[in-house]
């Protein structure tokens, strides 16, 4: 069996680098390890210092900044073509537990419906939402996802237990509305059946969409508590809140909820659609018009 990491790279030499120390100490077995770095452009030097650095790594260099779900695909691609049973999507702004893959290939392989595994991520010492919430000892076990929920109603998905203190209140293996693209092991067959991630996206929302894909295709999405690692929050997307954030999930959300959300919500998303437009924030606004006129990918973020 071969699972290969796949970690994309945007002007994050140092968060990749300490991603990429944190697999080092990875405990595996029965399984064969590949790890791979999609670098998607970036102008900081990043290729060649992880190269320098780590060079039983993979880098593949774009020549493009192909957002989340094209470089991301960009590795799925080379691992695919490399015979991958699985595919650990990661982002490069976490630190992983020398655990995490044994305990979710160990929920992955208990039943050949289980197509995504997701484990239970915390926030890294100092990049909680609310840092003067907590006592010393409670950082780093503060929950940034515990399992997704999708309000279907208002199309709009939710982190299970983000801000609480892990007091063991989320320990059962179980289905999850959607896995979270911060990590998730993705058996390799799911990709041929259901495609890869979709790049009208480029940014947000396309985990969601893959885990909604898979599980009409009629596999299964667990949550796998035993699984963990700490995430940067927004480390590589300008912080919470940002106008990025602003235009990709706003144009994205319309995107994901016109495919799947039932009929009321897509009417209810619609006239919110006109609202934002008349008293949202810019970026918004232009996430709002670029759903209207088409403009996915990129679309046009500056």
């Amino acid at each position: 069996m071969k699972i290969v990491i796949i970690i994309l790279n945007w002007n994050g030499k140092e968060n990749t680098i300490a991603c990429l120390e944190s697999i080092k100490q990875l405990e595996s077995k029965n399984y064969q390890l590949e790890v791979a770095v999609v670098d998607n452009a970036s102008s900081d030097g990043s290729g060649d210092a992880i190269k320098n650095k780590f060079p039983k790594v993979t880098v593949i260099e774009n020549k493009k900044n192909l957002g989340f779900s094209g470089g991301n695909n960009v590795g799925i691609t080379y691992a695919l073509e490399n015979n991958a049973n699985y595919v650990l999507i990661l982002n490069n702004d976490t630190i992983v537990d020398k655990h995490l893959l044994n305990n979710l290939l160990e929920v992955a392989i208990s039943n050949e419906k289980v197509a995504i595994v997701a484990p239970k991520i915390y926030f890294a010492k100092g990049y909680e939402f609310h840092k003067d919430r907590y006592e010393k000892n409670e950082r780093g076990k503060v929950i940034w996802y515990a399992g997704g929920i999708m309000d279907w109603s208002n199309v709009i998905g939710h982190h299970r237990g983000v801000d609480e203190v892990d007091k063991g209140q989320y320990e059962k293996i179980e289905e999850t509305d959607f896995a979270s693209g911060c990590c998730m092991l993705i058996k390799g067959e799911v990709f041929k059946k259901v495609g890869m991630l979709d790049e009208k996206y480029f940014l947000y929302y396309e985990d969601s969409d893959l885990s909604e894909q898979t599980k009409r295709a009629g596999y299964s999405v667990i949550y796998a508590p035993k699984a963990i690692l700490w995430h940067k929050n927004a480390g590589s997307a300008g912080g919470s809140g940002s106008s990025l954030q602003d235009y990709y999930i706003t144009r994205n959300r319309l995107l994901f909820g016109m495919r799947f959300a039932p009929l009321r919500a897509k009417i209810a998303l619609l006239k919110e659609s006109m609202k934002l437009l008349i008293d949202g924030r810019d970026a918004q606004k232009k996430g709002i018009l670029d759903f209207y006129f088409m403009r996915f990918g990129k679309g046009s973020y500056t």
